[in-house]
């Protein structure tokens, strides 16, 4: 197989020249992105950011791999470097997406762990059908808040369980119902003989789902008084049903059965929001699989080795998932990015 061809090389001359009358001398600019005597350009900017970003390649494998296939011998100093290039010149668009975020009528918000210079780190999202914002910081109230979307947000705000998001009163929370669910299974599978109110709430929430569904599906924009009765009265009798098989509350898993009521008991409206407006979904899994990078270049390579590359990673992820909810391809946003500056995504549209 032949050896890839080189790059090509475009050379720019910067002309200098002195007025014969008083001895000025004035010189012409460089292009935009040619300001030192040789240096990369665009293109091969984006395709190291498109190996180390989109793909999660690990800084020496994303080396050989453009070294083997494009002929670019570049350095993982030169790498790393681009990265925070690249995270720096995409400060307007994470501006310009946390106003939209913060002023959408839905969002979703999700966090999980990531290991950064030795320590344990948090990642924070907040995303729709159209727009993703990642943010780094702790779990606290305060790290939540830091990413500009969620504090004053006054929509829908869609999460798990998790307390620290209870400071935001402005919003309408709603729980996930995956993880509601998952709770539940927890609960019936270490004891599917006593555990049935477990069982009983579980087939409440998947029969409220499949209504949801039918009723969009016949082109319906609310479930019946009827339905919506149904599912109320299942829903009372599971709780019931749950606190009953655990009245006796003397081992660990009837303690946590009681506390899993408690909370289906308290938390209703949020937990059952999705049967009384059909434009509520009923998982959180968007934000959630906006995770899943993070957690794939964490496999792959370990770790971030300082918090600023996190905070880093978190940024590009997020320009790269909002131009491909908008259909862009990636190396073209990329390749933008370094020619002229970040792509900024069109505002919602009101309804």
């Amino acid at each position: 197989m032949a050896p890839p061809p080189p790059p090509m090389v475009t050379e720019y001359r910067v002309i200098s020249k002195t007025c014969p009358g008083c001895g000025q001398v004035t010189a012409g600019g460089a292009p935009s992105g040619a300001g030192g005597r040789v240096q990369w350009g665009p293109g091969v900017k984006a395709r190291a950011m498109l190996a180390v970003m989109a793909h999660h390649l690990p800084f020496g494998r994303a080396r050989r791999l453009l070294r083997d296939l494009a002929g670019i011998d570049c350095s993982t100093g030169w790498l790393v470097s681009i990265r925070r290039q690249a995270a720096t010149a995409l400060e307007p668009f994470m501006a310009h997406v946390r106003q939209i975020l913060h002023h959408a009528r839905l969002v979703h918000a999700d966090e999980t762990t990531a290991r950064a210079g030795g320590k344990l780190a948090y990642l924070h999202v907040a995303c729709d059908d159209k727009y993703t914002a990642l943010h780094t910081g702790g779990r606290a109230a305060a790290d939540i808040d830091a990413g500009q979307i969620l504090d004053g947000f006054s929509g829908i705000l869609v999460r798990d369980g998790y307390g620290g998001y209870t400071h935001l009163v402005d919003a309408v929370h709603v729980w996930c119902g995956a993880h509601t669910l998952r709770d539940l299974k927890a609960a019936h599978d270490a004891d599917p003989d006593q555990q049935t109110g477990a069982e009983a709430m579980a087939n409440t929430l998947v029969l409220a789902l499949n209504a949801t569904h039918t009723a969009r599906q016949t082109g319906r924009d609310a479930l019946t008084e009827v339905e919506l009765a149904e599912i109320r009265s299942r829903y009372a009798g599971a709780i019931a049903a749950m606190r009953a098989d655990n009245a006796l509350g003397k081992t660990p898993l009837q303690q946590r059965a009681l506390t899993l009521a408690g909370r289906f008991d308290k938390h209703r409206d949020m937990i059952l929001a999705f049967v009384h407006d059909l434009t509520i979904p009923f998982t959180n899994n968007p934000a959630e699989l906006e995770m899943r990078g993070a957690k794939i270049r964490q496999r792959v390579s370990g770790c971030w080795r300082t918090l600023d590359g996190l905070a880093d990673f978190a940024v590009i992820w997020s320009y790269l998932s909002t131009t491909a909810k908008h259909g862009l391809d990636h190396l073209d946003a990329l390749t933008q990015l370094f020619t002229t500056g970040p792509w900024l995504p069109p505002a919602h549209q009101p309804a």
